[in-house]
């Protein structure tokens, strides 16, 4: 019959190998294939009527499945969006792609670094050997991370573990050879991001930072919430101290993140999601000032660190192994210096470079030291110098120098005497300060 004609013709012209007729075959196929990419590569399909004759399947082709669509990893919505419209680029027409450069629509917004969590730390370069770790932290920080992890039958584990002590006795270094040590990628906080000029950001940080460190648990990675220095930023050091309504909501915050571990939500997002439990570990000098509830036993577990003299010994042998310092030279060393905390043997070793800072810049000509520092040829290169010796009678006398500033600031204490009244010269005193203890040149 005439109709029968038609459709023969029509289906000799659509497989005709006449380059002119392929663009008509592209068409004819592309509107069949397009309504099922969108149903998804999985989706049936009815027949099509296509001039009155019934069009076979599409999707198999010899018995096995056929990908009807090469944007299948997109329109499934599986990969990050970021990284799908750098992956789109030349892969379109350019007259869909937008301009050139980086004012095209296939560079992506944001970088891979923008992807990195700012609180993250990585300890992967950084090495705990040769140096001293206290078995009594050591044992308290990994019983805390432990029990956090295990799924103790009718215990209430408190998430909190509060280490304090005085000041610079190493308690974010031990924190972090521990960390080390145990494979743990920590998420940290300062006490600076506890306080900002807008009511409600710290609280929303200490949330965000607490479901980052559960997304690298999520991944089978240990974690920890670490916060330094907890109780200067949330904490009221005497009356004058100012309370503010970020200090109210962070430690609001800890203490329903101590409550509620695993439904953590942030603000505007009310959606009830279990996530892993996140160990927090704060470290501070005094937590009597923080807020009471927060503290209490059933939310934290508190660490009082007061180094003993074999673990001052340790630590100290630490920083003086590679200057070849004998063991018996380092305890006669902490033993002379007994009252100074762990740090004053870090800045005691840094002190020892003086002398030969000072030959180098005796040898550039101070008028060239930017030169040579900051903005060197590649025929220069980087400073180097021998160390320098460091015998015991070396360490000594620059300890004894350390040691006499200490006293100055106790001593002199300038303000005193400007703030009870003007200080100027004449019959009643003089307008020039104490003299140093330390000889000057």
């Amino acid at each position: 019959s005439q109709h029968t004609r038609r459709v023969r013709s029509l289906h000799a012209f659509v497989r005709s190998p006449n380059p002119h007729t392929s663009t008509m075959a592209a068409v004819t196929m592309s509107t069949l294939v397009v309504p099922v990419a969108k149903l998804g590569a999985g989706a049936k399909v009815a027949p099509r009527q296509f001039a009155g004759v019934t069009t076979p399947k599409l999707g198999r082709g010899n018995g096995s499945k056929v990908q009807m669509s090469r944007w299948k990893g997109m329109d499934e919505d599986i990969s990050d969006d970021q990284q799908d419209i750098a992956r789109g680029r030349d892969m379109v027409d350019s007259k869909f792609q937008g301009g050139a450069g980086q004012g095209g629509t296939h560079n992506p917004v944001m970088s891979s670094y923008d992807y990195q969590s700012q609180g993250m730390r990585d300890l992967s370069n950084m090495t705990d050997e040769g140096y001293y770790i206290s078995l009594a932290f050591l044992d308290k920080v990994t019983v805390h991370i432990c029990k956090n992890f295990m799924n103790l039958p009718k215990i209430k584990v408190p998430l909190i573990l509060g280490v304090w002590g005085g000041k610079g006795q190493g308690k974010t270094f031990q924190s972090d050879l521990i960390f080390r040590k145990l494979g743990v990628n920590p998420i940290v906080m300062s006490a600076g991001e506890l306080e900002s000029g807008n009511a409600g950001e710290p609280a929303k940080l200490i949330r965000q930072r607490y479901r980052e460190a559960s997304d690298i648990i999520k991944k089978g990675r240990m974690s920890v919430l670490f916060i330094n220095d907890l109780d200067a930023g949330a904490g009221r050091m005497g009356g004058a101290t100012q309370y503010t309504v970020n200090n109210q909501m962070v430690n609001a915050t800890l203490m329903n993140l101590a409550d509620n571990p695993t439904n953590v939500q942030l603000p505007g997002s009310y959606q009830v999601e279990e996530i892993p439990r996140v160990p927090i570990i704060a470290t501070g000098n005094d937590f009597s000032t923080l807020y009471a509830p927060l503290i209490r036993d059933g939310r934290m577990d508190k660490f009082y660190w007061s180094p003993t003299f074999e673990d001052r010994v340790g630590v100290a042998c630490g920083i003086f192994k590679a200057d070849g310092v004998a063991e018996r030279d380092v305890e006669q060393l902490v033993s002379t210096f007994d009252g100074q905390s762990i740090d004053f043997f870090g800045a005691l070793r840094a002190r020892v470079y003086d002398d030969k800072v000072r030959e180098f810049i005796k040898e550039v000509g101070m008028e060239n030291i930017g030169k040579r520092l900051i903005n060197p040829s590649k025929a220069m290169g980087a400073v180097q110098f021998e160390a320098p010796q460091m015998s015991l009678r070396i360490l000594m006398e620059y300890g004894k120098m350390i040691e006499n500033e200490q006293e100055n600031v106790k001593r002199v204490q300038l303000a005193d005497s400007y703030l009870d009244g003007a200080v100027l010269a004449g019959a009643s005193g003089s307008s020039n300060t104490i003299k140093s203890m330390n000889s000057s040149f």
